[in-house]
């Protein structure tokens, strides 16, 4: 019962009336694959909070990088750039210019973000262990001296085994296809894919008897999944949809 419930809003709301409303939406904006990447990258590490307010400092962020994103990045000089009034709850705007700093780098030495997470990835095909290489290259490049704990919030460390709700969505969005999903990483197939687990979803997920524990960190997240692998074992994510719309259904 609880599948045919689950499959029904899965179909329901993966469509691209839910885009509008969601943070995939600055991933639709661009065309060019290195362009998409970096908008991904940075619209998931904002989007947390109430979801007006950091669409709205996104699109301030958006804004100031201009419709190129990479020649943004490439071109980016952190003693004379335009990132201001980008504060938002826990980081300010050094926190965001050190990750453009690093982003340059990365860029610049002709690698992308699906470079250095294929990398890490590794013959190990393990995610945690990618989200792990992939952060660590910005905690090796980032100057202490200029930022605040703001900068770990929006790149916090996998060490920690939280639940990086945002990293494992920016991954369904970058690794599944379909009217949401962008799926332009090939290197990982979607059935390895973690379910992004916050607050709601878990909630909804208690209440439906898919999780057991009481924590929402990385052992839910994996009790979760795989879960959800019973449900479809070749595309667990898409049920991230489910949980939402059946929170939206149900009221809760």
């Amino acid at each position: 019962m609880i599948k045919t419930e689950l499959d029904k809003y899965a179909l329901e709301y993966e469509t691209k009336d839910f885009i509008k409303d969601d943070p995939v939406q600055f991933v639709h904006r661009y065309k060019n694959k290195e362009d998409i990447e970096i908008a991904g990258f940075i619209a998931s590490m904002f989007a947390y909070g109430k979801r007006e307010v950091f669409i709205e400092k996104l699109n301030h962020i958006f804004n100031l990088t201009g419709s190129n994103i990479l020649e943004y990045v490439k071109s980016f000089d952190k003693n004379d750039n335009n990132i201001k009034n980008c504060d938002y709850r826990f980081s300010k705007d050094c926190d965001l210019i050190e990750i453009f700093k690093i982003l340059n780098m990365l860029y610049s030495e002709n690698e992308t973000l699906e470079s250095l997470f294929k990398y890490s990835y590794g013959n190990k095909k393990e995610i945690w262990d990618m989200f792990q290489g992939a952060v660590d290259y910005f905690y090796a490049r980032v100057d202490k001296n200029n930022i605040t704990r703001g900068f770990y919030h929006l790149l916090p460390n996998p060490e920690k085994k939280s639940a990086l709700k945002r990293l494992n969505m920016l991954l369904r969005w970058f690794v599944r296809k379909s009217e949401v999903d962008i799926g332009i990483w090939k290197f990982i197939d979607k059935s390895e894919l973690l379910i992004p687990l916050d607050t709601h979803v878990a909630k909804i997920s208690r209440l439906l008897g898919l999780l057991k524990r009481n924590d929402n960190a990385y052992e839910s997240v994996i009790e979760l999944t795989n879960n959800l692998k019973m449900f479809d074992s070749k595309d667990p994510v898409k049920y991230d949809f489910a949980l939402f719309g059946y929170g939206v259904n149900n009221k809760i």
